[in-house]
């Protein structure tokens, strides 16, 4: 009986260890954890020493010739006046729209930005290529949580996350274009950053694609061309056509 209460007793006091630990206590010494729960990793922490390379340095130097995700190699210009870029951007500002992926300048096309104030407008040509990039790049990054029409329905928020923001909303309607922007570089409240991935170019081609999203979510009549706005009344005006009578041969039958 004895025996049996001793051995009851062991296997509760390492219940209770096993479930508390000593995580409270200040010690010098290597702490004893039954379950750490990842608190602590085989992992090198940025600028910290390291036995296993001959350096003795935890971070190591790139490979050489290679570039961060979005950076690209210079690009050959095209011939034209000094006062004419190939992007159509100023001169001052061709460098930082041809050769590097993500911000670096303090012009509109960086910053969003004109001035103290938020701009409004796509400083670069609105083509069907950069509306499909524009598509392609928010269904992948976006739409996770905005939804594809952007109506703030996306998969995440089926799951909990019940802070997302409808694009659709008249306030995100208004806002100009430049405070996106900066709103998809920086984040803002529940959003995370995404200047880190997502180069320049393609925060303008989603936000480009989210304005056409928004048009087609809010449309009037009156932004339909005429011509096709005939097509669509001919069309709704033509009365259905009949159905053909069956047959007598398959009314016997």
């Amino acid at each position: 009986m004895l025996r049996g209460f001793f051995l009851i007793f062991l296997l509760a006091g390492i219940v209770i260890v096993a479930m508390c630990g000593f995580r409270g206590e200040h010690s010098t010494r290597t702490p004893w954890e039954i379950f750490p729960d990842m608190v602590r990793q085989q992992k090198v922490r940025p600028q910290s020493p390291i036995d296993f390379f001959g350096d003795g340095r935890g971070p190591r130097l790139p490979i050489a010739s290679t570039v961060p995700v979005g950076y690209e190699m210079p690009k050959p210009q095209m011939k034209a006046p000094p006062e004419i870029t190939p992007s159509g951007a100023a001169p001052g500002e061709e460098l930082s729209r041809t050769r590097i992926g993500f911000s670096v300048g303090t012009d509109y096309y960086n910053t969003g930005k004109m001035g103290a104030n938020w701009g409004t407008g796509i400083p670069v040509p609105v083509t069907a290529e950069l509306m499909q990039r524009g598509q392609q790049r928010f269904n992948i990054t976006c739409s996770v949580c905005h939804g594809l029409t952007a109506a703030g329905n996306g998969v995440a928020k089926q799951y909990g996350l019940n802070t997302v923001a409808t694009l659709q909303d008249e306030r995100i309607r208004k806002m100009a274009d430049g405070e996106i922007f900066n709103t998809i570089t920086n984040g803002k409240n529940t959003m995370m950053s995404y200047g880190g991935n997502v180069p320049v170019a393609d925060r303008w081609a989603i936000i480009a694609y989210v304005r056409a999203l928004q048009r087609s979510q809010n449309a009037a009549a009156a932004d339909v061309p005429a011509e096709e706005l005939a097509k669509l009344e001919k069309a709704e005006a033509k009365p259905p056509e009949p159905k053909p009578a069956p047959s007598p041969e398959g009314q016997k039958k």
